[in-house]
């Protein structure tokens, strides 16, 4: 069973989800080229692994083998599903 998860920003730490959609609409080209040139995309493995202290910091995440920072504002973009 898949259990969807509202956005990669409320995704629990260290724990593994597919990409289900990215709203791309929601993006400026510039962050939408971003994602993508770091593989962010549809059906693809990702992991949060550290959020910022502060409210409103980045989050580092886990996409292949490769740990990238997003804003909050990026990240709430990113659907994910669990299982």
């Amino acid at each position: 069973m898949l259990l969807s998860i509202p956005s990669l920003e409320s995704l629990p730490l260290r724990q593994r989800a597919t990409i289900a959609a990215i709203a791309w609409d929601r993006l400026a080209a510039p962050e939408a080229r971003r994602l993508r040139e770091f593989g962010f995309d549809e059906g693809v493995a990702v992991e949060v692994l550290h959020r910022a202290t502060l409210g409103r910091g980045p989050i580092a995440c886990r996409i292949g083998r490769m740990t990238v920072a997003l804003r909050r504002r990026v990240a709430a973009t990113v659907t994910v599903t669990l299982g």
